[in-house]
């Protein structure tokens, strides 16, 4: 059974901060270098968030530019959904800040919080409420200030991260466009390899917890990595004969930005070209929520979407989460 949704993206905008951290730059920093990150993750460069620059500033730049790409006036969102593990502050909601700077009086919003498939499971959620008719124009945001969790004395997660947000505006689609379908979801097992253990109600912030270096990412890498592979070829695969589609058909591939290898091995486990994939985890590292909007963003700026064209967005992300979302782009 078809999950279709009567939704579709009708723009995409994002923003990074300006900073660049450089691979050399982390070399002085902890005991790496420029070829250990680059065979090991693909990634050359990253943004980094400084001056006060949080979630919500990112997020805000990224919705202002979609807003004024789109030609649309902040009084006609209806909703906004923030995908994000890094918020200002647990409350209020990083969403309401947004809607505050933006100005989107009519609009009601919330965050959402499932890593990095965030901004999957905010697509799905958001344009259900398109498709139910209910709500005429979404706001789906995913930002992640990444560098504000990052233990830069751990080489093997400080050198992956960097900061960014991305947003695509959701407005109701005809018959052949939009959001054919969707799969999501959880594999709670894997809270155990992928975590950050300080901060929530389990381990408050407290003296012991930050000499403990608990409000810091921490990652199995190797079972992440396995998993992640898996995942993501499967329900790729899974997508796509689902809905009656062959690999020949795909346009586009949006994977997760994590790692260079786990998007070469999901792609060569689908057989998918380097033309149909999109990369740019080499200058923006893994910005968790940003990831896919960014994407997205930059597939439209080097003219690889057209209106018409197949889609397919895959993620895994900490819980474990995954998502995939097959769509045809609208514009």
């Amino acid at each position: 059974m078809s999950h279709r949704l009567a939704a579709k993206i009708t723009g995409v905008a994002g923003y990074v901060p300006p900073k660049v951290m450089t691979n050399a730059d982390l070399e002085r920093i902890v005991e790496t270098n420029d070829e250990w990150i680059r065979t090991r993750t693909g990634i050359r460069e990253r943004h980094v968030a400084e001056n006060g620059m949080v979630t919500s500033h990112m997020a805000t730049e990224a919705a202002k530019c979609l807003l004024a790409q789109t030609k649309t006036d902040p009084a006609e969102i209806d909703l906004i959904v923030l995908a994000s593990v890094t918020p200002d502050m647990f409350f209020p909601a990083t969403a309401c800040l947004v809607q505050e700077r933006i100005r989107a009086r009519k609009a009601w919003g919330f965050d959402l919080s499932a890593a990095c498939s965030g901004f999957a499971y905010a697509l799905t959620v958001g344009a259900q409420f398109v498709s139910a008719g209910t709500h005429k124009k979404v706001l789906v945001i995913g930002s992640d200030t990444m560098t504000s969790v990052l233990d830069y004395k751990d080489r093997s997660t400080c050198v992956l991260f960097g900061d960014g947000a991305g947003a695509v505006l959701l407005e109701s689609a005809g018959p052949n466009e939009g959001i054919i379908d969707f799969v999501h979801d959880v594999d709670g097992a894997g809270g155990a390899f992928l975590y950050m253990p300080g901060g929530g109600s389990l381990h408050p912030a407290s003296q012991e917890t930050v000499a403990k270096r608990m409000h810091y990412v921490h990652q199995e890498g190797s079972q992440v990595f396995k998993y992640a592979v898996r995942r993501m070829s499967e329900m790729a695969a899974h997508l796509l004969e689902k809905n009656g589609f062959k690999n020949e058909d795909l346009k586009l591939l949006v994977p997760h930005q994590a790692n260079l290898r786990i998007i070469r091995a999901t792609q060569e486990r689908l057989g998918v070209d380097d033309s149909k994939v999109m990369v740019n985890i080499d200058r923006y590292g893994n910005t968790t929520g940003g990831t896919i909007p960014l994407g997205l963003r930059d597939a439209v700026d080097e003219g690889r979407l057209h209106k018409g064209d197949l889609v397919l967005i895959v993620t895994v992300g900490a819980g474990y989460t995954t998502g995939g979302v097959l769509l045809r782009w609208a514009y």
